[in-house]
């Protein structure tokens, strides 16, 4: 009696603190697979091809795009991401949990595809906060940081949808809001097919 995979889709604007909690869920369940995106955006130090991403230039992406081989598939920042639709049903098909670390626009596509994922979305305690660590980062000019900031504020203004909103403020917390969501996602009826009636029989 096959459980079936749970999707666990995650998102939270820029400096949010979402690759922390990501590395944490990761580290106490790993048995979780992580759902590689495709990207038309180059690689960041130390980001390897297959592992964090798929790189791929812009005409391959737009190629499969039209194949519609992607679940979801946005443009952020002039880059184009998608997530694979046939390895993500096969993962879950099996048993298998997903991690999906994706924007809200591609979520909300997810959510047509996959209508049975559990949706997450990670807040930072608040706009001020969030562009202290976008600056503490060092990672992006002003330009950048005030791109960032603006989106931000119109995606915390669009996840209502959402099945759960974590603040990250204290990250154990946080951490352990995430968790909760996840642990409660494993005890649904829907994921546990057969169960009551295996039960029954002995």
């Amino acid at each position: 009696m096959t459980r079936q995979g749970i999707a666990l889709v995650l998102s939270a604007p820029s400096g949010a603190g979402k690759t922390t909690l990501v590395k944490r869920l990761q580290q106490e369940f790993p048995g979780f697979a992580y759902s590689v995106s495709c990207t038309t955006r180059p690689p960041r130090a130390g980001e390897v091809d297959g592992k964090d991403y798929h790189f791929l230039q812009r005409a391959e992406f737009e190629r499969r795009r039209a194949a519609k081989q992607f679940a979801e598939w946005a443009e952020v920042h002039g880059n184009l991401y998608g997530t694979p639709l046939d390895p993500v049903k096969q993962t879950l098909r099996q048993g298998t949990d997903l991690l999906f670390d994706i924007d809200v626009q591609g979520a909300a596509q997810l959510k047509l595809s996959l209508a049975e994922a559990v949706f997450v979305f990670i807040l930072p305690p608040g706009l001020d906060e969030l562009e202290r660590r976008l600056r503490g980062r060092g990672l992006d000019d002003e330009a950048s940081i005030q791109r960032r900031l603006a989106n931000a504020r119109q995606e915390m203004a669009a996840s209502r949808w959402y099945d759960a909103l974590v603040v990250n403020d204290d990250l154990d917390q946080a951490y352990d809001q995430l968790r909760a969501v996840y642990l409660a996602a494993t005890l649904a009826p829907a994921r546990n097919p057969g169960l009551v009636d295996a039960l029954l029989t002995r």
